[in-house]
């Protein structure tokens, strides 16, 4: 019997971690940036990760040929314009849940630009969750008073690289082992990123045993842990299944965020954010119904 037919519960749990993982590490950066520039910051949470996963990953780092290599740090490229993004958005975000629901628009693009690049034919769901999503966001740019706010903007640039970012990953690299690929893209953000941040930040660091512990965990649990657990449940089950899960990284986020920072939603955002979420489950509702039945009693 295969892997994927013996163990669909451990692939759900460990995926269910996975998000709950990823979560925390929007509240661990979020912390971390009140002592850090935000490229120095993710730039060398990048470089302590690779350098993690690298003791796992070296065996097979050094048996790919050097075209892979090429073209796993050339992908490597995109991933740093999507997490630079992602971490600017972090920067100026008053509220961590509504950017991490904007975020999730990644997912639901993913096919959008795959239609566009690539001449994909995206499923009739997209079309109707698409509409939908932008409502969301409209809610939540009105909540701001009729403005996309800078974070918001951050965060939509992110989620459009990370739809490209996953579309090329699937064609480009797709016969590439998962662990020394990961390890491999991280090195590249890392490098780029650091070096960003020394030619163009000039703040100054205010480091203290909290700002290097929220650092530590950034990049240890929020990076390294979370990228291991994700490729071995990734491996687990199918592409199309982890993600529905790992749509739930959203929720978490702004239920941490509401514990740890003492975050509200006005009616607007929660209903932005809601209108998000049902778009992402109407994308992805063939999978979801499998998710339920299987999670269901019978």
């Amino acid at each position: 019997m295969n892997t994927l037919a013996r163990s669909p519960w451990q692939a759900d749990a460990l995926l269910l971690l996975v998000t709950l993982v990823a979560a925390a590490g929007w509240i661990f950066s979020k912390e971390a940036l009140a002592g850090m520039p935000p490229l120095w910051f993710i730039g060398t949470r990048f470089l302590l990760a690779s350098a993690v996963l690298a003791c796992f990953a070296w065996p097979a780092l050094r048996r790919l040929p050097a075209r892979q290599l090429y073209r796993g740090a050339a992908v490597g490229l995109l991933f740093s314009g999507a997490i630079a993004f992602w971490v600017m958005g972090l920067e100026y975000s008053d509220h961590l849940g509504e950017s991490a629901f904007i975020n999730s628009l990644g997912i639901l693009l993913v096919p959008v630009v795959a239609r566009l690049l690539f001449g994909d034919q995206p499923p009739r769901t997209t079309w109707i969750a698409l509409p939908i999503a932008l409502c969301g966001f409209a809610l939540l740019s009105l909540n701001a008073g009729f403005r996309i706010e800078p974070s918001q903007l951050f965060m939509v640039c992110s989620a459009l690289l990370f739809a490209l970012l996953i579309n090329v990953n699937t064609r480009v690299v797709r016969h590439l082992p998962a662990l020394p690929l990961t390890t491999l893209q991280l090195l590249v953000v890392g490098v780029v990123l650091t070096t960003l941040s020394l030619l163009f930040e000039h703040e100054p660091l205010a480091l203290s045993p909290a700002i290097i512990g929220w650092f530590l965990a950034s990049a240890l649990i929020a990076s390294s842990l979370r990228f291991f657990l994700q490729v071995k449940a990734q491996g687990m089950t199918s592409p199309s299944h982890a993600a529905v899960i790992l749509m739930l990284e959203a929720v978490w986020t702004a239920l941490l965020a509401a514990v740890w920072f003492g975050e509200s939603m006005t009616l607007l955002q929660l209903l932005g954010c809601g209108l998000i979420f049902t778009a992402l489950l109407i994308n992805r509702w063939y999978w979801v119904r499998k998710v339920l039945l299987r999670w269901l009693p019978r």
